[in-house]
């Protein structure tokens, strides 16, 4: 088992003065995966199988499962010692009338001298080794009425973390920054995850209190005002969740009940969860309750589920289908996004229930990034070694999505991916920086530091134009110079434990195993690290033709109807020269051609490739082109001439037919 934290030994302002009888008699409830469970009349129907929940008669009632325990207690802050009744299957619950929004409260077990937070506490005002506080959600007054949801199809990705998006790493600090995301062409944030987790930073994937937003970043009602005026201004917004493993520090699961975990899997991060195993039944129910709470309760538009190979499920349904089907239920008509970390690259995940699948919307795509990063800086080192870059794999990335179907792995020593053909391209979520890949350096750089700029505008170019849904990380629109590093606040031998995996993890990079630059590795648990993350949002402006590359890419992606379709069945791709590829898209609307030489300038002469053949004797009209000085380009001339194709050095240009260019 991980380290659960050191138990709370009873402190401060929590008193025994009593306790309040709960009413007699009983109902039905029934969970999430169909279990029923006993509460008591008097309270309200219930939204979650535990937690504290106010009660519109007056009164919060509580309920938690611990069969591992013969007696509950819940202790008010500033107020009495509760006994709570025993329901059977482990449950125990209480309404208790004095109790309101605001009141802190945990829990003692079996008559002990410790206090433990509720597992399912929707709020952690000092941290998750404080007291819980009861929150009450329709306290907010939502203004999204009229918000109908998103949709895979023309989805644009952002992904970011509050602690760093902005100085103050606030929920009310990122509201002031999503009027520009929007006039970027953002249409959803994907937010890293924000369960409490100890320490005061930290990434968010060793959460512990799953329903308690972290107090880091402002309160519940601050991030449900967040999503309010991100719907406002027509984003989407869906949350990082971490359903593999529970954090090493604060996690007092176990307390109330050990089959919240189980030994029959290996788990890269601790103990893996019980999905399948003896008294599973509550433990499903607590991770699709969550799945639905934050949809129901903070009007989220889906979910992104990490590492989800790590979710380990042999029953029937899987875990992951019902997690899917609960944030469609809790969506109702309004339009969800359910995509999913996945490293085998299971096709399984995106097939919907009825085809044995798990009912996802995409997956990321590992692949289209890796070979990204071999072609831009020529490093083919750890997971990188099995791709090439060449332009064949972005020819096949753009048309298919993986690149491993179910060829053999070198790194891994294994077959990789399964059967995608006939998918669609916008279940494949692309992206050229991501969280993981920038931290997964020496030094935290993002991709600018280590290629040229016209290489990377043209492969900008690429991935905001091919079919697959396109994702941005935090910073990336604008070249921003700050890194990304992996930090977490832990201490002790925690701490220790933490840089030393991290040395580790970093030593399948050669460059950095056999280099004076691992002893230069920052510390995570450096406040410092932490603080070199935090955006410079100034560098809008110093970067200004970063910015107008994105923004006028991702409108010709929006605005062109050839683009906006992402349709690869009308897509074809050849190479050209061993750093050149073209595109060309075929369709009632006019053909598009995306040219993208990585390599020196090209002079095709003769060019026999039917692709750049172009489909009235008008020729091709130049629609874009990376070397726009816009953008900080070197400037453009035809590409198509007497004497043949010159396609420019380490740049993209797109064409459309001279005639009803429609573009």
């Amino acid at each position: 088992m991980p380290d659960k934290g050191p138990a709370i030994p009873v402190a401060g302002p929590f008193f025994v003065t009593g306790h309040f009888p709960c009413p007699p008699g009983c109902r039905l409830w029934s969970g999430p995966s169909g279990n029923m469970h006993m509460a008591r009349r008097g309270s309200a129907a219930r939204r979650l199988p535990q937690g504290a929940e106010v009660q519109p008669g007056g009164g919060v009632h509580f309920r938690i499962w611990a069969p591992d325990r013969s007696r509950v207690a819940l202790r008010l802050e500033y107020g009495a010692e509760l006994p709570l009744n025993p329901e059977g299957d482990g449950f125990f619950a209480a309404l208790v009338p004095e109790a309101k929004p605001g009141s802190r409260y945990k829990y003692c077990l079996d008559g002990g001298d410790y206090l433990y937070p509720d597992p399912m506490s929707r709020f952690q005002p000092d941290g998750p080794h404080g007291p819980s506080q009861v929150v009450d959600p329709a306290s907010f007054q939502w203004t999204d009425h009229g918000w109908e949801g998103v949709r895979r199809e023309g989805m644009v990705l952002y992904e970011m973390h509050v602690g760093t998006f902005t100085p103050e790493g606030t929920w009310d600090a990122a509201i002031g920054r999503l009027e520009e995301l929007r006039d970027l062409g953002v249409t959803c944030l994907e937010v890293m995850p924000v369960a409490d987790f100890a320490g005061s930073f930290g990434w968010g994937y060793d959460g512990v209190n799953l329903f308690a937003p972290t107090r880091l970043y402002g309160s519940p009602d601050d991030f449900r005002r967040f999503v309010d005026r991100a719907h406002g201004l027509g984003l989407g917004v869906i949350l990082d969740v971490v359903y593999n493993h529970f954090g090493p520090d604060g996690n007092y699961l176990s307390q109330f009940a050990k089959s919240y975990f189980s030994d029959r899997y290996e788990n890269e991060w601790g103990d893996a969860l019980n999905f399948d195993g003896p008294d599973s039944g509550p433990v499903r129910d607590y991770m699709v309750s969550n799945a639905r709470y934050w949809v129901e309760e903070f009007h989220l538009d889906g979910l992104r589920l990490d590492a989800t190979q790590q979710i380990f499920d042999a029953s029937t349904p899987h875990i992951i289908a019902e997690v899917a089907a609960a944030v469609r239920e809790a969506g109702g008509e309004r339009g969800t996004f359910i995509v999913g970390e996945n490293e085998p690259q299971e096709l399984r995940q995106v097939l919907p229930r009825d085809q044995g699948g798990h009912g996802l919307d995409a997956l990321w795509n590992d692949d289209l990034h890796h070979t990204a990063i071999v072609a831009l800086t020529g490093r083919r080192e750890a997971y990188y070694k099995d791709y090439r870059g060449s332009p064949q794999e972005f020819v096949s990335a753009a048309k298919y999505g993986f690149l491993y179907t179910g060829q053999h792995y070198v790194w891994q020593g294994k077959r990789r991916g399964s059967n995608i053909f006939g998918q669609p391209q916008a279940a494949m979520v692309s992206f050229l920086q991501n969280h993981d890949q920038v931290a997964n350096s020496a030094r935290g750089w993002r991709i600018d530091r280590l290629t040229g700029p016209g290489q990377l505008r043209a492969m900008t170019a690429y991935m905001l134009l091919i079919p697959a849904t396109p994702m941005l990380f935090q910073g990336q629109e604008f070249r921003a110079s700050t890194p990304f590093h992996y930090f977490a606040d832990h201490s002790g031998d925690l701490a220790k434990a933490v840089r030393r995996g991290r040395r580790e993890f970093l030593n399948q990079f050669q460059s950095i195993a056999h280099s004076e630059v691992k002893e230069e590795l920052c510390d995570p648990a450096d406040r410092q690290t932490f603080e070199a993350c935090k955006l410079d949002h100034g560098e809008r402006e110093t970067n200004a033709e970063w910015l107008a590359l994105h923004h006028d890419l991702l409108a010709l992606r929006r605005e062109d109807p050839v683009f906006r379709r992402q349709d690869a069945s009308v897509l074809d791709g050849s190479v050209l020269a061993p750093e050149c590829f073209v595109l060309r898209w075929f369709g009632p609307e006019g053909d598009r051609v995306l040219l993208v030489n990585l390599g020196p300038d090209l002079h095709l002469s003769p060019a026999p490739e039917p692709l750049l053949g172009a489909p009235t004797r008008a020729g091709w009209c130049h629609c874009w082109s990376s070397e726009d000085p816009r953008y900080g380009g070197l400037g453009y001339s035809p590409v198509e001439q007497e004497d043949g194709w010159h396609i420019p050095g380490r740049a993209a240009v797109v064409l459309v037919p001279a005639e009803g260019q429609g573009a």
